[in-house]
């Protein structure tokens, strides 16, 4: 299948209310909040890929949280806003809305808040002035959201979410439209031979690119930015392909052995885009005129260092700090996160806290314990009471 690309004026990823079960429940396009007409076209032309491609964004809102639960900033939901990593992608957006303390409990937990699996809205990129919930708008009036690094991660790992879930929906058989990939990458090796259900992880990539990049085509470092880091996370995807055996025989005796292309565990996909978040390069914006007009383009910032590739993160704006809450940066601050006292990292209590110290309370939490395996076969525990010392940021 050939999905053509289609000229878009606006940009960014974002995906509307979903519901309960996003595999059997229909998707009306016309009420995801924000597509652009490309975005919309591509729903309606492939509804049946649609709940995959809201199950990746959600797979990278998930790991974005994992990744980054001891860092100042935590991939954080708003709890009364169905907007996704809060402010951080949106400095203007805030000025329309008020940090309440209740907003601030929520998003200074100790762990971040789950996404609830029918209320998944990502925006990835601007948010709109006229709606803080749907963070989109169709007017031209759009919020320029931050360039930073956190920014470049998050549209790296939803676009490469979406690869993923599309990828192995396509396997698993539950679209028309799709399947295994037959196009195997090279001959079998000895002692094996091709079998089982490759992954047609091209097919995935493909995907995430028509429609997150379907607002990337505005001549701005923003949109060059963008398609940069959504393109890296998807290239992750594919370098991290691998063979995946099994053995057929008598008491597995691996008489005979079959391959196929499989996708790594996402985590491998999130651990190794954390990485690159960490050595994510500077760029600075130049400016110049061609025939269609003024044109931004990116250019690494120190010339000394190695140029980023395709594979690298890209930012040009520097990150807050994160220490204390401020709308217009977009930072909550890391009040009452809980630390860790013995750390010396960026989640121990000396980093996180920025230096203003930390409460300790005691909790007690209850737990299986003296847990015995019976033949056959159940396993019995005992409830124990025990008692812990919790750290949060004053």
């Amino acid at each position: 299948m050939t999905l053509s690309p289609v000229p878009c004026p606006r940009r960014s990823l974002a995906l509307g209310q979903q519901y309960s079960s996003l595999g059997s429940q229909p998707i009306l396009c016309g009420s995801i909040p924000g597509l652009v007409p490309k975005q919309l076209r591509f729903c309606r032309n492939y509804i049946e890929i649609m709940p995959s491609v809201a199950e990746g964004v959600k797979l990278g809102i998930q790991e974005c949280q994992h990744q980054f639960r001891g860092r100042r900033w935590n991939c954080t939901t708003i709890d009364d806003s169905l907007a996704i990593f809060g402010p951080v992608l949106d400095k203007d957006g805030l000025k329309h809305r008020s940090v309440t303390a209740q907003r601030a409990a929520l998003v200074h937990s100790s762990e971040p808040k789950d996404v609830p699996r029918e209320e998944v809205q990502v925006l990835l990129g601007e948010a709109g002035k006229e709606n803080s919930r749907v963070a989109l708008s169709s007017d031209p009036g759009l919020c320029v959201s931050a360039a930073t690094r956190e920014s470049a991660f998050v549209h790296a790992i939803a676009s490469a979410g979406v690869a993923f879930a599309v990828t192995r929906s396509c396997a698993e058989g539950t679209s028309t439209i799709c399947g295994c990939d037959s196009h195997h990458k090279g001959p079998p090796g000895d002692g094996w031979k091709w079998g089982g259900c490759s992954e047609d992880a091209d097919f995935g990539v493909l995907v995430s690119r028509e429609f997150a990049d379907a607002r990337e085509n505005r001549p701005d470092a923003r949109s060059a930015m963008n398609r940069h880091n959504n393109e890296a996370g998807r290239t992750t995807i594919l370098d991290h392909m691998h063979l995946k055996c099994k053995c057929h025989g008598l008491s597995g005796s691996c008489e005979v052995k079959t391959c196929w292309w499989a996708q790594p565990d996402f985590r491998a996909i999130g651990d190794y885009l954390k990485d690159k978040y960490d050595s994510a390069s500077e760029m600075v914006v130049e400016k110049h005129r061609e025939s269609r007009g003024w044109v931004e383009t990116l250019r690494a910032k120190y010339a000394l260092f190695k140029p980023p590739t395709e594979r690298d993160l890209v930012y040009y704006e520097n990150s807050p700090n994160f220490c204390e809450p401020n709308p217009e940066t977009g930072s909550f601050g890391t009040r009452d996160r809980t630390c860790n006292v013995t750390s010396h990292g960026i989640d121990g209590c000396d980093l996180l806290c920025c230096g203003r110290g930390h409460n300790t309370r005691t909790e007690k939490r209850k737990e299986k314990c003296h847990c015995i395996f019976h033949w056959c076969c159940y396993v019995s525990c005992q409830e124990c009471t025990r008692v812990y010392d919790v750290h949060t940021c004053k």
